[in-house]
């Protein structure tokens, strides 16, 4: 199993530490043994952290956090969508190109193309 970490700041609150990041998301170790990941905000007042467990892509290309091709969106995601294979037929036949073969690369472009 994966774990996340997203501290931001809400209002006045002081941006995260990048350090206060790396070690809460290093002591979950044990649940994502497999690779690590932090991206921060171009402000500061954002940040994930991610421990992987790999199960889909075992490559370093379904690392997280994954950032979409436009760099607009970036995703943290503990989970696995069973139907990912027939939710990628559609763009990828329309000329679609993905990075990886994993769900998560999946759900971020579907949240690019439908939102929310």
């Amino acid at each position: 199993m994966c774990e996340i970490v997203v501290p931001f700041a809400y209002g006045n609150a002081p941006c995260p530490s990048r350090d206060e990041l790396l070690r809460v998301r290093d002591r979950m170790r044990d649940r994502g043994p497999e690779g690590s990941g932090a991206w921060f905000s171009a402000e500061g007042r954002v940040a994930l952290g991610h421990r992987r467990l790999s199960i889909i892509d075992l490559s370093d290309a379904g690392a997280q956090p994954m950032v979409g091709a436009d760099g607009r969106l970036v995703v943290v995601f503990n989970g696995e969508i069973y139907n990912y294979r027939e939710l990628r037929a559609s763009p990828v036949g329309r000329g679609c190109h993905f990075r990886s073969t994993s769900d998560t690369e999946v759900l971020l472009y579907l949240c690019r193309e439908q939102g929310a």
